[in-house]
């Protein structure tokens, strides 16, 4: 992946962790004079630092563990990234991609579709790797912005720890998950307004509704 895109002639940071492989760009770096090689954690990385002014696109085999954390804070950074094209697990693909009202939809799928406009490329085998890992994996391409641009958010985190409460029990309904936040009698009032039933989930709900009933609970 690192070789084919030096071949563009475009600057090219590689961020890897593991020692060894670190090394093997660095060997890169000496054929290529557009590769910059950033030893350390991407969850830890400062990619203004590394940006220069400059606005980017992230590619990336992530590992399946912290596939979660690492899309988070990459999110951090929304406001220079262009496009992310990353190599994760076809079932978390799924999620990030899913639709309310589908078995995948849930928060991770609400905090991706904010920040992105996410689509699954394609899906890759387990013999494409070595070694081969036990599950298919899956290219997604993520381009920003989504509908976060749409929205006029006051507070983008209250917003996100609003969007966790409500998926925190994804069978519940939304009157039982935001109890600790609001009144029952209130939430089904701000759920009527949006002619939404008493009994809805958030799973039901697409970005734009739960900023709509966010800012509606945030009222009372």
């Amino acid at each position: 992946m690192t070789r084919h895109l030096l071949a563009s002639g475009s600057p090219v940071t590689a961020i890897e962790l593991d020692p060894s492989l670190a090394c093997s760009l660095r060997h890169m770096a000496k054929e290529f004079p557009n590769l910059t090689v950033a030893s350390g954690d991407i969850l830890k990385t400062d990619l203004v630092a590394l940006a220069s002014g400059r606005r980017i696109r992230i590619y990336g085999n992530l590992p399946f563990y912290i596939t979660s954390p690492i899309l988070h804070h990459l999110f951090t950074f929304a406001a220079l990234i262009d496009e992310m094209h990353l190599v994760i697990q076809r079932e978390v693909a799924a999620r990030l991609g899913a639709a309310p009202g589908t078995r995948d939809y849930g928060y991770l799928s609400v905090v991706t579709q904010f920040y992105t406009r996410p689509e699954i490329v394609f899906e890759i085998p387990c013999e494409a790797f070595q070694p081969p890992p036990e599950v298919t994996s899956a290219l997604i391409t993520l381009r920003l912005p989504g509908e976060r641009a749409k929205l006029a958010l006051k507070d983008e985190t209250r917003f996100l720890n609003f969007v966790k409460l409500s998926f925190s029990q994804k069978r519940k309904t939304l009157v039982n998950n935001l109890r600790s936040l609001v009144q029952p009698e209130e939430t089904r009032g701000a759920l009527a307004s949006l002619n939404l039933r008493p009994d809805a989930r958030a799973e039901q709900l697409p970005v734009a509704q739960l900023a709509a009933l966010h800012a509606l609970v945030e009222g009372f």
